[in-house]
């Protein structure tokens, strides 16, 4: 399943696809997948190495791919570590961000990795000094600029929303009893025992609340655990992967979804959630004070606390009012994204690049 970062991607890039642009892709590769192909999106995929050695890889294979082919720009997708693009070619590079992680990266990873991608961060401003920046979120620029970015090379194209693979003429109910959600990677840094946590105390009030957790990774057994040892093992189903529309159904299902991350550069689960109807309860924490209206299409609580998180949700869990308008609130917010202008935007912003790097 694709992360949030990779889906903003390629909805950008299969749009300038379609606008007549022509798009390479170099990616790392998986088992099954073809070295070289035009997919159906339009999109030029090459692939070569693990995506542990991703960044080891995917420079040589720029280089060779621009031996062959003539280019105008390179987009260079700083997810979690930096490629170093401007290193390897003379072309105007524009540096997409989702968001950095700082010192947050030591949340999921030990002391030598975390050190490592802290220390990948560190040279961005001076390598990508002449680059242009596109950011996900006002929270994701803020951070460039107080890492040295001039404010001037960084533009916020926000994520859109592809609104038919949510909306439903006729939606499941919304399930008899409360209904919490977390949608997303299981991994460590996300915090997902927060959401777990929060349950327990929100059972307290409500003794009939569920939580449905969707998506895999690495830190499901010990979230497994930790429900167990909470004694609510009964009422944390971990879904694991599902299909898009499954997710869909659920979240029609839903009456709250839980973001406790410490980071993220936008939050898109965030808005797919208010998209069905879905208020939220998120960390007021980087890129989701962005994609949260606090107070009126979710509520933001203190970063870690669970007891702040279950009080904030059994505000809206116990007053039907209260969640309605939330709720309402929340479908006009996620409406009003659109991957068609994001593109429109993003395009633009290539051809600023392009035009002002020859000069």
């Amino acid at each position: 399943m694709a992360g949030g970062a990779e889906v903003h991607l390629h909805e950008l890039l299969r749009r300038l696809v379609a606008n007549g642009h022509e798009v390479t892709w170099l990616a790392c590769d998986y088992e099954g997948a073809v070295k070289e192909e035009v997919a159906d999106d339009g999109i030029r995929y090459r692939r070569r190495g693990h995506w542990k050695l991703g960044n080891f890889v995917l420079p040589l294979l720029l280089r060779d791919e621009l031996k062959q082919r003539d280019y105008d720009v390179v987009v260079d997708d700083i997810n979690k570590i930096p490629f170093f693009s401007p290193l390897h070619t003379s072309l105007p590079v524009l540096a997409v961000v989702p968001h950095l992680f700082g010192r947050t990266i030591y949340r999921e990873a030990g002391p030598v990795t975390g050190t490592y991608v802290w220390m990948n961060e560190w040279p961005i401003p001076r390598v990508y000094r002449r680059s242009w920046f596109m950011a996900i979120s006002d929270s994701t620029a803020n951070d460039l600029v107080e890492r040295g970015i001039e404010r001037d090379r960084i533009e916020v194209i926000e994520c859109g929303m592809d609104h038919d693979r949510y909306i439903r003429d006729d939606p499941p109910p919304r399930e008899e009893h409360p209904t919490l959600i977390h949608l997303g990677r299981l991994r460590r840094y996300k915090s997902v025992d927060v959401v777990i946590k929060a349950l327990a105390r929100i059972r307290q009030t409500l003794p009939q609340a569920q939580l449905h957790v969707i998506g895999d990774g690495p830190d499901e057994p010990r979230l497994r655990q930790l429900a167990v040892k909470l004694g609510i093992a009964d009422h944390v189903h971990f879904r694991g992967y599902l299909p898009r529309e499954q997710i869909v159904d659920q979240l029609y299902r839903t009456h709250l979804f839980l973001n406790p991350s410490p980071k993220e550069g936008w939050g898109l689960t965030v808005i797919e959630a208010n998209e069905c109807g879905v208020p939220v309860v998120a960390s007021r924490r980087p890129g989701l004070v962005d994609s949260v209206r606090d107070g009126e299409t979710g509520l933001l609580a203190e970063y870690g606390n669970a007891d702040d998180f279950a009080r904030k949700a059994l505000t809206l869990l116990t007053d039907d009012a209260r969640w309605t308008a939330f709720s309402q609130s929340a479908v006009r917010w996620a409406r009003g994204f659109s991957w068609d202008e994001a593109a429109q935007r993003t395009e633009a912003l290539l051809q600023r690049c392009v035009r002002e790097g020859r000069r």
